[in-house]
């Protein structure tokens, strides 16, 4: 019989596992999720824009009222250039302090490293309060700064000083990671060739850790120019786009300019993260398979001057520290600097900071644990699971876009999307579920990438082999990748705790008198003129954070022991 008269076969169209439409529902639902918490209240910001405080649309007249006032020009101005002077000044010292680290053999560098991680666990404004009790007007210092010309420490000066402090961590992280990458071969070639040390420096070094440096000055200019709490404490007179942004919305109302304002302050945190994504395609790889990790060799002199360097460096960090410890403990300064509680007892009784500060470790304590959750289970479902290709696409979108978006942003966007009576959501505004999950979101993109990276060192045959098994993912999940990436998910959520114990810009809108949190109390203490319960709330922040740490580390070895033991010989 031949072969032409046979009916052409269609083609056998796979099945879609129910296990799979799990999957899509549940990518779907985090989805959503980001949806509802990112995307709607950033858009509502765009659409307030381009009204009147009546809700009637006038395009773009916001924009040109705001070009035409030139108070508000000004304050543009001052953030740019505060930024930039900040970022001259953290980077070449963090490069140095990450040079040190890296690339000499000075004793003592875990106690070194330990030290600069202090600024992380205290809210920003620690650094500014610190730096009044040192050359404010009852300052200790005030005639040293006196003798520089500057007249006072409020303006510029402080919260350029205060930036300094709080961003040198953030940026030495970074150039850590990018000199610790190193050849030793090209430093061993160079050396046979009679190169000397300072056009090593030139030719090596420094071009290979251009990236590093690039995207600590992205990251430090951006972190500055959408600070809130250091210009409101130390800021003076001196204006800048975050501090307009409060006045507008909470001294003025006029919330047509204030989302003006924050799409200019979404400006530079959008251009910083597409310049470091076009950076990172960009960078080659340093380390091959065959390189050789660099060790750095004995030189006395110079291990001696960069012990020097980095003894300075931390001791002007335990200083801002100290003072703020110190400060917290005298009875009146500065004329009566007996220890005593009493600020202590002002602040968490008398100023009720007490319930702040329990709101602050239940939000800190959801934010870690349901954020965590969140994060970890939307990078599994984009990792290791098939299909669905739209759905991922948006995801992934919405998981890197809080890395864009600073926390003045995302806080009034909450108010003009959560705030509005048909809003079937309006029920969480005022509340501490609804601060939880803007600092979640907040913090998104950071716990994401981690969570990434962590499921990245699998292998993709845990699944492959599940799937020819018809093992559901989920159980896949529970008993193979959840016990390997347990320390990652340690890491995330201490991560989430610190930084919702300290974040001020993200909840500074959203907060009732019966959820105010501890970083928020702090800025009221100070406004009423109490530094001194400022600065002792400050340090039980940092106090508390240390201890959540210490507990996170411990959490972490006892895990280790349980899941990771097919690490060992």
């Amino acid at each position: 019989m031949s072969t032409a008269a046979l009916p052409a076969l269609a083609p056998v169209k796979q099945r879609v596992h129910w296990t799979e439409r799990v999957a899509h529902v549940a990518l779907a639902l985090v989805a959503i999720a980001l949806l509802a918490f990112l995307a709607a209240p950033l858009a509502a910001i765009l659409q307030k824009s381009v009204q009147d405080n009546d809700g009637r649309f006038v395009a773009l007249a916001n924009f040109i009222a705001y070009a035409r006032t030139p108070a508000l020009l000004d304050s543009l101005w001052n953030s740019v250039w505060v930024s930039l002077l900040v970022t001259l000044i953290t980077l070449p010292t963090a490069f140095g302090f990450a040079y040190a680290l890296t690339r000499s053999r000075m004793r003592y560098k875990p106690l070194a490293r330990t030290i600069t991680l202090v600024p992380l666990l205290a809210p920003s404004l620690l650094s500014a309060i610190s730096l009044i009790y040192w050359f404010g007007n009852k300052g200790v210092l005030k005639s040293w700064l006196q003798a520089l010309g500057i007249e006072q420490i409020y303006g510029a000066p402080g919260i350029v000083l205060a930036e300094v402090f709080s961003t040198f961590p953030h940026a030495l992280m970074i150039l850590v990671t990018a000199l610790a990458a190193a050849d030793a071969r090209l430093y061993e070639a160079a050396e046979a060739l009679g190169t000397s040390a300072r056009r090593r420096f030139f030719t090596i070094t420094l071009p290979g850790a251009k990236y590093g440096l690039i995207s600590a000055a992205l990251v430090t200019f951006t972190l500055v120019v959408t600070d809130f709490g250091i210009p409101k404490v130390i800021g003076g007179n001196f204006n800048v786009l975050a501090t307009d942004v409060f006045k507008l919305v909470i001294g003025q109302q006029d919330f047509s300019k204030g989302s003006v304002v924050a799409l200019l302050l979404l400006a530079p945190a959008v251009l910083t993260f597409a310049v470091d994504h076009w950076v990172s395609r960009k960078q080659t790889a340093m380390l091959t398979a065959r390189a050789v990790p660099y060790r750095p060799k004995r030189a006395a002199l110079r291990d001696a001057l960069m012990s020097a360097y980095c003894a300075a460096v931390c001791a002007l960090i335990l200083a801002m520290l100290g003072m703020a410890v110190f400060a917290s403990f005298a009875s009146f300064w500065p004329y009566n600097l007996k220890p005593s509680l009493r600020h202590y007892a002002m602040g968490l009784f008398d100023a009720e900071v007490g319930d702040a500060f329990v709101n602050s470790l239940q939000m800190a304590a959801g934010t870690a644990l349901f954020g965590t959750l969140l994060v970890f289970a939307g990078a599994y479902l984009l990792e290791k699971t098939q299909r669905a290709q739209p759905l991922r696409s948006l995801l992934r979108l919405l998981a890197m876009l809080p890395m864009a978006v600073p926390g003045l942003v995302l806080g009034l966007g909450y108010i003009f999307f959560f705030n509005a009576p048909a809003n079937p959501l309006n029920a969480l505004y005022h509340t501490l579920a609804l601060m939880t999950i803007c600092t979640v979101v907040h913090f998104y993109t950071t716990g994401h990438l981690t969570a990434v990276t962590a499921l990245k060192s699998l292998d993709p045959e845990f699944e492959a082999v599940s799937a020819s098994l018809k093992v559901p993912f989920f159980k896949t999940f529970w008993r193979v990748t959840l016990p390997i990436c347990t320390p990652a998910l340690v890491d995330i959520a201490r991560y989430f705790f610190i930084n919702a114990m300290t974040t001020i810009s993200a909840v500074v809108f959203l907060y009732a008198p019966e959820t105010k949190v501890a970083a928020i109390a702090i800025l009221n203490l100070d406004e009423a003129g109490e530094a001194g319960a400022a600065a002792a709330m400050a340090v039980l922040i940092a106090a508390a954070n240390t201890v959540a740490t210490l507990l996170f580390m411990l959490a972490g070895w006892w895990i280790d022991r349980r899941t990771q033991a097919w690490k060992q010989p």
